[in-house]
């Protein structure tokens, strides 16, 4: 069974998107077509949205799900209008809350995604230029203003992870790659120099040897850097550096990168300088 599902909003969609596709994934059973309708900020746009929306609904068969964050009364009213099975987050959360707070909503577009506060704008461009600067082990010298430092094979996702915590949150992430050259003369990977002053502040990622061999495989194929060999001899080696310096560390291989970065700020405690976009 497919049906179709829209997120419409009158400012970027990310909310509806994000709530949506959080409620939807729970039916495993049910293939869901999801379309993102962002910018939904005139009457005249809801009209045509409609049509769209009903013409889903006999094409399919099914009523589609519509999920929509539009702030705007009367916008709102039209996209009711639609023949589908409606979800309106705003009515629904708002005006319990507005009974609750004894206080009328400011009912503003946009709000929960805009660049807000100039400090704020600030932390989020310091933090991503912090984790670009500091990225693959590039400038160990400023690990002292580091929140948290990343550590783990090539490939196992420390970039995306830094860049997202620097993003999302405004965490100062570095990151720095476990290499041969680390390698003790028994074989085992011992701690980088660099990083024994802020042992504090590590944390490591793993990831299964042969979803690494496929990752790594497309960069450079029929490499030893790709081969499963290789792969299984740099995991194994890096989760027993954890395990023997007590480094908290976590598997990447099924986790997304919101979920890694979640995981890690509980466990490190860390602060976040402000809420996720």
């Amino acid at each position: 069974m497919t049906r179709t599902a829209f997120f419409i909003s009158d400012g970027t969609g990310i909310t509806a998107e994000s709530l949506g596709r959080s409620l939807l994934t729970q039916f495993e059973n049910v293939e869901f077509r999801m379309l993102t309708k962002p910018y939904i900020d005139t009457v005249i746009k809801a009209r045509a949205l409609v049509d769209v929306i009903n013409g889903a609904a006999v094409h399919d068969g099914e009523q589609p799900i519509i999920i929509d964050t539009i702030v705007d009364s009367d916008i709102r009213a039209v996209i009711r209008e639609a023949e589908g099975f409606k979800i309106d987050i705003f009515s629904t959360f708002l005006e319990p809350l507005e009974q609750e707070l004894a206080t009328h909503s400011t009912y503003t577009v946009g709000r929960t995604h805009s660049i807000g506060k100039d400090e704020v704008y600030m932390d989020r461009i310091h933090s991503v230029h912090f984790a670009l600067d500091n990225d693959d082990g590039a400038r160990t010298h400023q690990y002292d203003k580091a929140d948290v430092i990343l550590v783990g094979v090539s490939r196992c996702g420390k970039t995306p992870t830094s860049l997202y915590l620097a993003l999302q949150f405004g965490i100062r992430a570095a990151n720095y790659p476990l290499t041969e050259d680390d390698l003790d003369e028994d074989g085992s990977l011992r701690l980088p120099k660099a990083l024994a002053p802020h042992r504090h502040k590590l944390f490591g990622l793993t990831i299964d040897a042969r979803r690494l061999a496929a990752i790594r495989n497309e960069r450079r194929p029929n490499s030893r850097y790709s081969s499963m060999d290789q792969c299984m001899q740099e995991v194994g080696q890096a989760e027993g550096l954890y395990r023997q310096m007590h480094i908290p560390f976590i598997d990447t291989t099924r986790f997304s990168v919101e979920e890694i970065s979640t995981r890690m700020i509980a466990e490190m405690g860390l602060t976040r300088r402000f809420s996720p976009r």
